[in-house]
């Protein structure tokens, strides 16, 4: 599923929420990497994120 650029914008915000309350982190990480949006962006890219995005049915008018 490609994501709009709102979509990537409230996963990446929502993760890295609950990164920095201690959720663990699902990627291997160097031990330099702390900022919890940076941690987001690379479960993002590797589909990692325990989060689905449900969009309403088109509607036809």
């Amino acid at each position: 599923m490609k994501y709009t650029k709102y979509e990537v914008a409230r996963i990446i915000g929502a993760r890295a929420l609950m990164i920095s309350m201690g959720a663990p982190i699902l990627v291997k990480i160097s031990k330099d990497l702390i900022d919890p949006i940076e941690i987001a962006i690379k479960e993002l890219e590797s589909n990692k994120i325990p989060i689905t995005v449900e969009r309403p049915d088109e509607r036809i008018d």
